[in-house]
């Protein structure tokens, strides 16, 4: 039976200042159950991409366990949406940068909901920088030990539960394969995040667990209204070929395919969402 498409009339904190809202999923787009049975753990599903996945994976029959920093209010509204497909959702807050959190979210994950057969490595930071030197010591390993480090820590422990046919989806970005001159430290961990999804798919083909990536190109997400200035916010996703920014809506559905059977002769490989950029490599 189809379920009812979670309503999505509530947006709060920064997503209640931004115009138009951003959408997580399509009102057209029906589940089939390609996910059934599987437990997903998605870091930083609270909002943005991961909260599109969240509910993507949901309509499509996965109970999922979203890892958040601090946006109480953001996390228990992705829960909402996610029981309302009718699937489980368990908030796990912590910080991403310590590998003890990552294990204990792993661990909390498995004994909450039974198993894991799906870990999305999506949380990140950026703060845009016009010269390299204002790039402190502390924001480079903020940066590094959020969007990469963590990576490896929610990797390594997911593994201890992985088994045949499960998988490992990774968020890089179109500016690990493209100049990005105000985010330098941010492109450099995409860039490893890339080259991380290419080499740990090569080292889990004997054990048949897929390792794949998603590329997002400029997305409207709150990310972007608390990290670019007003200037930047109004052009933002301009220079796309389609002349605009992507919604999270549109990116749910790549993570979909790479987490389902649909995908099975896939690994080591990112899908590029990215408004029409052409990237060889």
């Amino acid at each position: 039976m189809a379920k009812t498409p979670a309503k999505q009339n509530r947006q709060p904190g920064i997503e209640a200042k931004m115009d138009p809202a951003p959408e997580y999923i399509k009102s057209s787009y029906t589940g089939s159950q390609k996910l059934a049975g599987k437990v997903a753990l998605i870091t930083g599903g609270d909002s943005g991409i991961g909260r599109a996945v969240s509910i993507h994976f949901a309509r499509e029959g996965a109970d999922v366990a979203i890892v958040y920093l601090n946006e109480d209010v953001d996390a228990k509204e992705t829960r909402r949406l996610v029981e309302a497909e009718g699937q489980k959702c368990l908030l796990l807050k912590g910080d991403v940068k310590k590998a003890a959190f990552c294990k204990k979210a792993v661990a909390a994950t498995v004994s909450q909901l039974g198993r894991l057969n799906i870990l999305v490595n999506n949380a990140g930071m950026q703060f845009p920088q016009k010269d390299p030197k204002s790039i402190d010591e502390k924001q480079l390993e903020d940066t590094f030990r959020t969007n990469i480090f963590a990576y490896f820590h929610f990797a390594n422990e997911a593994l201890e539960y992985l088994a045949e046919g499960d998988c490992i989806i990774n968020t890089t970005s179109v500016t690990a394969y493209r100049s990005s001159p105000n985010l330098i430290d941010y492109s450099s961990t995409k860039g490893a995040i890339t080259s991380f999804t290419r080499s740990l798919a090569t080292n889990l083909t004997d054990k048949k667990i897929r390792v794949n990536a998603v590329a997002p190109g400029p997305v409207w997400t709150p990310l972007i209204v608390a990290t670019f200035d007003k200037e930047k916010i109004k052009t933002f996703g301009s220079e796309t070929a389609m002349k605009r920014a992507g919604q999270p809506s549109e990116l749910g559905p790549a993570y979909v395919f790479l987490a389902s059977n649909d995908a099975s002769f896939i690994t080591g490989q990112v899908i590029h969402v990215n408004g029409g950029e052409v990237v060889n490599g």
